[in-house]
């Protein structure tokens, strides 16, 4: 159906191979010429000041649930003027013993405008059927759980 690549680029510049000591940070590089700066969260001796897996696997989840979700909206006839989700993920010991971000929770603060707005039975569905959509949850073995507020 569709291909997805990223250019992952390491190198260690002359810094000691230790496992202490080694760089961690990292370029993630797309088609289209964008650049995010990563590195190992700060707890793994990573860059605070740049982008851990982890925290882009979290933003990944919340971005493509708001994707599906203002899709199915639109669809509904709703209209969305803002989206803000602060979404947490939680990095824990799985059923088998590994480290895993084992569940996310999407906290999503919406702004509705226009006469049509969504009733808490609509706003369920929507929801719902976003996570159900969702192309990144229906990759993962994560727990994601929309939070109202």
């Amino acid at each position: 159906m569709s291909e997805h690549k990223a250019n992952v680029i390491w190198a260690r510049n002359g810094a000691d191979f230790g496992y202490k000591t080694y760089p961690r940070d990292h370029v993630w590089r797309f088609p289209n010429g964008v650049e995010v700066p990563g590195s190992a969260a700060p707890a793994y001796l990573g860059n605070p000041q740049r982008v851990d897996p982890e925290a882009a696997f979290v933003a990944a989840l919340s971005s493509c649930h708001m994707l599906t979700f203002l899709a199915l909206a639109s669809n509904k006839g709703f209209i969305v003027d803002s989206y803000e989700d602060a979404a947490v993920g939680h990095l824990e010991k799985n059923a088998n013993g590994k480290l895993a971000i084992t569940r996310v929770e999407l906290h999503p603060a919406i702004v509705y405008s226009g006469a049509k707005q969504p009733a808490a039975a609509d706003l369920e569905w929507l929801h719902d059927k976003a996570h159900k959509e969702c192309f990144i949850a229906n990759s993962v073995t994560t727990e994601v759980k929309v939070v109202a507020g």
